[in-house]
């Protein structure tokens, strides 16, 4: 399985957009501050999520959700998973 993954800061509630094959051990990176785009923002909450069959699948995602039409989705999430 392949994640389209988004977490949200718990310091300024700002979103940070990704896709991975592990998304327990992905998040633990965020969090300790091995991602360099994301460290001086920890923690991070997984904040929405969507599992796909294929990279290709999941990255096409990321790639939606870091686009105008899909920020605008992202914002109108009530109940965040």
């Amino acid at each position: 399985m392949f994640y389209a993954y988004v977490l949200k800061s718990k310091i300024d509630g700002r979103l940070y957009k990704g896709m991975t094959g592990n998304l327990e051990k992905r998040l633990a990176q965020h969090n300790s501050g091995e991602n360099k785009s994301t460290k001086g923002f920890m923690p991070w909450l997984l904040y929405h999520y969507e599992s796909f069959e294929t990279r290709p699948e999941a990255r096409t995602r990321e790639k939606f959700f870091k686009s105008g039409v899909g920020r605008e989705f992202l914002s109108r999430l009530k109940n965040p998973q």
